[in-house]
């Protein structure tokens, strides 16, 4: 960054041959520019741009306060110390590394170009990686949610456009129905409108009542769960496709000294969750087929010669077909939810010939791209929610990112209100995991049944006796905070920075 070092104060007397106007701009050191220029103009300037250079591009970076000393390994001895006091601004700036570009566009730049190089190395060889993996069969997934309820949509059954991108091929109308026209809700349950890209309605349900927000919430919940027992069922249908083929096992020496025989081929991927605007997740995964060694175990090393980028697909297809499970039982779903992928998968064959429709190069740049988003696309962002915010986001009454929310902090909620007795020591024979296991299911309370959650409202309450005194006749009552909860938006102590040390 080039910057004027000159002094931005106004000249006490005009030049000759100026005007009037001919007057500096005076600068706001409040603002970003202002406080650029001011820091420009000072003499030390040089030496806080070395300092600060660590924590360059970071729009909330970390003060650190405090003392450094330089320890000698051997001896202990402290050899050196330097205190933040005699540093430029008394303290020393460290990047906050946040990978969410909306939080910080510096860092989250640096950890995307830090994802794609690794990403690349995983097809083509480096960063240890040898360069024989570009020889490995690999496929570039993806693998959708299922449907919780019907949403306005945009689909392109014909594309005549050369970049799906920028696509501005013309839609088919959203859902157009003929044997319907109202759900049990008496909404419309049709759309003959054909949604551009941009339409803001693209995600939102036709009918916020008949949308399954406790099934969506608690799929993603599982979502994880749900890849590795797809990844395991795909790797499970390679070792008995090399089975039949003939290839053999890998005999292993364990650290005990046992032979263990391995599957000759195993799954090596990266992936990344991007959430729809329905608010639902789904994943992109880059997934390659390796090779077991004997000698090194995790080793990178080319799969049999018999199976292929075919055999790669049809074992992700035939386990994205198959498997499906049941989350834990819930008071509000005894028999537990059913977690299963979605209809639309697609799986592409990789090229590392720089030529294709998916090369390497492209496929590492879009799981990058999407390690640094967050819930953008659902039009929601916000830090952790707790107690004290919650109530200003969810609502089960209100759009459909406030059911998502209220759904997630419902269900998420304790199921039980089992009061520990530490006095009551029974002896009747029972085990301690019997007893816990009968008094967790005596207690359970179905959350239909509970009393509803208080939330504190956003605004100030007033603490203090004039919140307790009764109302008058032209005075409202005061609005006080449930003892339980927290008053909402209370300005909470600063937490102390982190004070390095050597």
């Amino acid at each position: 960054m080039t910057a004027s070092t000159l002094t931005p104060a106004p000249r006490p007397h005009p030049g000759r041959g100026a005007t009037a106007y001919d007057e500096t701009a005076p600068i706001h050191t409040y603002t970003a520019a202002g406080s650029a220029l001011q820091r420009a103009g000072t003499t030390d300037y040089p030496a806080w741009l070395t300092h600060v250079r660590a924590a360059a591009g970071c729009t909330r970076p970390i003060r650190l306060v405090g003392a450094i000393d330089t320890i000698d390994g051997a001896t202990g001895e402290r050899l050196s110390r330097a205190h933040t006091v005699g540093m430029p601004d008394a303290a020393i700036y460290k990047a906050c590394g946040n990978r969410r570009a909306r939080v910080c566009p510096g860092c989250a730049g640096t950890y995307q170009a830090d994802a794609y190089q690794l990403l690349r190395a995983g097809l083509v060889g480096g960063k240890g990686v040898p360069d024989t993996v570009s020889r490995h069969p690999a496929v570039f997934a993806t693998l959708t949610a299922p449907g919780f309820g019907t949403v306005h949509a945009r689909t392109v059954r014909k594309h005549t456009c050369t970049n799906r991108r920028r696509c501005d091929c013309r839609p088919e109308p959203c859902h157009a129905r003929r044997d319907t026209g109202l759900c049990e809700h008496h909404r419309p349950a049709v759309c003959w409108a054909r949604h551009e890209p941009t339409d803001a309605v693209l995600g939102q349900p036709l009918c916020l009542d008949c949308y399954q927000y406790d099934h969506q919430v608690v799929w993603n919940l599982m979502a994880g769960e749900l890849w590795r027992r797809t990844k395991q069922a795909a790797e499970r249908f390679l070792a008995r496709l090399a089975k039949t083929r003939g290839i053999r096992t890998v005999p292993i020496v364990t650290s005990t000294g046992k032979i263990r025989r391995l599957p000759p081929v195993r799954i090596s991927h990266g992936k990344a969750a991007e959430f729809q605007a329905r608010g639902a997740v789904h994943f992109h995964a880059l997934l390659r087929l390796d090779g077991v060694n004997p000698a090194d175990p995790t080793a990178v090393v080319p799969p049999p010669a018999g199976i292929t980028t075919v055999d790669l697909e049809d074992a992700i297809r035939h386990a994205v077909e198959q498997v499906a499970f049941h989350t834990p039982e819930h008071p509000d779903m005894p028999g537990g939810w059913p977690i299963t992928w979605g209809e639309q998968v697609d799986v592409r064959h990789i090229s590392l010939t720089g030529r294709g429709e998916v090369t390497d190069g492209m496929v590492a740049g879009y799981l990058a791209k999407y390690a640094t988003k967050s819930t953008e696309a659902t039009g929601h962002t916000s830090t952790r929610l707790d107690a004290d915010t919650v109530g200003h986001h969810a609502d089960p009454d209100g759009d459909h990112t406030a059911r998502l929310i209220d759904a997630c902090w419902r269900l998420g909620g304790p199921t039980s209100t089992r009061e520990a007795d530490d006095d009551n020591d029974s002896d009747d024979g029972q085990t301690d995991e019997q007893e816990h296991h009968e008094d967790h299911t005596a207690d359970v309370i179905r959350l239909a049944d509970r009393p509803p959650l208080q939330r504190p409202k956003p605004g100030f309450y007033a603490p203090g006796p004039a919140a307790s005194a009764a109302p008058t006749p032209d005075m409202p009552p005061a609005h006080t905070a449930p003892p339980s909860v927290k008053p909402a938006l209370t300005p909470k102590p600063r937490t102390p920075r982190a004070v390095p040390s050597g």
